[in-house]
């Protein structure tokens, strides 16, 4: 059985860093999307970045653009999302996320924001930026 589980919120400032960590166990990641989403109170899931592992290639909001870095490391299917410049409306729950369906690495595949393309979700980690 597959299983996420995010570690690494906590409370920070404005302008502080954050690392979260999203342990996969059960799950070949290589050839698949794997994404951080958010939710803040009283607001629709987001989408903050992804990675398509094995090309690469990654993904992000606008919101977050320059700010956030998704990364992942093959030896331990640990997903990472680094989190700089960190500002109050940063504050949510967020949720690391895995697609069970392999997509191709050439650009005919690309992985989706859409929060109903991924099949796992971990139990989410809280950010709260305070300012």
């Amino acid at each position: 059985q597959v299983r996420l589980m995010e570690s690494g919120g906590g409370s920070v400032q404005t302008g502080g860093s954050l690392r979260l960590s999203c342990a996969a166990s059960q799950y070949t990641s290589s050839g698949r999307c794997m994404a951080w989403f958010r939710q803040a109170p009283g607001k629709e899931r987001e989408g903050v970045a992804i990675i398509h592992v094995g090309p690469g290639r990654t993904y992000y909001a606008d919101s977050v653009k320059g700010r956030f870095t998704i990364s992942q490391d093959n030896t331990d299917d640990t997903m990472y999302l680094q989190m700089n410049s960190l500002k109050p409306e940063d504050t949510a729950m967020f949720y690391c996320a895995a697609d069970a369906t392999y997509c191709a690495y050439s650009y005919s595949c690309r992985c989706s924001f859409d929060s109903r393309s991924y099949d796992y979700w971990g139990q989410g980690t809280q950010v709260t930026v305070s300012s």
